[in-house]
């Protein structure tokens, strides 16, 4: 290889070599700049996101505090039910005993 082609060579892959960053330049710039629009959009939807987020856990706690009053009224409607199914049995015996009483009343 004479002087005339190394030189032709060289300047061959120089040539390359600048056209491949030249070209890589411009898809970083195309596919990495991000419009003023877009960082707005992004902006809005991270308030929305963050507004959503402070709804969602409203409404966990709204539920967690609806769910401890039911099952507190649930408790006390329970322990009513009891103490009305006692009475009632209470009542079912002393009116079984108030009939046999009469019974042995009329028999006597």
């Amino acid at each position: 290889m004479n002087r005339t082609e190394f030189i032709a060579a060289t300047a061959a892959i120089l040539f390359v070599s600048f056209c491949l960053g030249w070209f890589a330049h411009w898809l970083i710039h195309r596919f990495g700049k991000v419009r003023h629009g877009d960082v707005d959009e992004l902006e809005r939807m991270g308030r929305e996101l963050h507004e959503a987020e402070e709804t969602r856990d409203q409404a966990i706690t709204y539920l967690q505090q609806r769910e401890a009053e039911l099952t507190n009224q649930l408790a006390q409607t329970e322990a009513e039910l009891s103490a009305a199914m006692e009475g009632l049995r209470e009542a079912r015996a002393e009116a079984e005993h108030m009939r046999d009483y009469i019974e042995r009343q009329r028999e006597a």
